[in-house]
């Protein structure tokens, strides 16, 4: 069974940048997506890469200042945040898809495998 594994979350002021990163144990053949949960509101969708073609797509609340990418050599995703906000205060999750499916996917059953989630902070 593949794992995914996050790190680099943490505490950031407004304006801040931080790279979190989502190591796969194994290879993985669909898209990796990064949703977000904030305390007493829903898991939301934040952002997906296809894992071959390195197509992105985004949620309207990050585009501009998040970017995803990977490392296919390293079964790795990346999202890089910038300009921080104190409202992108979450619990980040990384997701992977065994497979692929419809473009993009941005619901949480589309994902089959899930990191432990990693808590960034943005202080105002």
């Amino acid at each position: 069974q593949v794992q995914l594994v996050e790190s680099g979350g943490g505490l950031v002021q407004a304006g801040g940048s931080l790279r979190l990163s989502c190591a796969a144990s194994g290879r993985t053949f669909g898209p990796m997506g990064w949703f977000r949960q904030a305390p007493g509101k829903a898991r939301e969708f934040v952002g997906v890469i296809s894992w071959s073609a390195g197509i992105v797509y985004y949620a309207n609340a990050v585009k501009g200042r998040f970017t995803i990418s990977r490392d296919i050599a390293k079964n790795t995703g990346y999202l890089e945040m910038n300009s921080l906000k104190p409202e992108d205060t979450a619990v980040y999750y990384c997701a992977a898809m065994i497979a692929g499916g419809s473009w993009p996917p941005i619901r949480e059953y589309d994902y089959q495998l899930w990191g432990q989630g990693t808590q960034v902070t943005v202080s105002s």
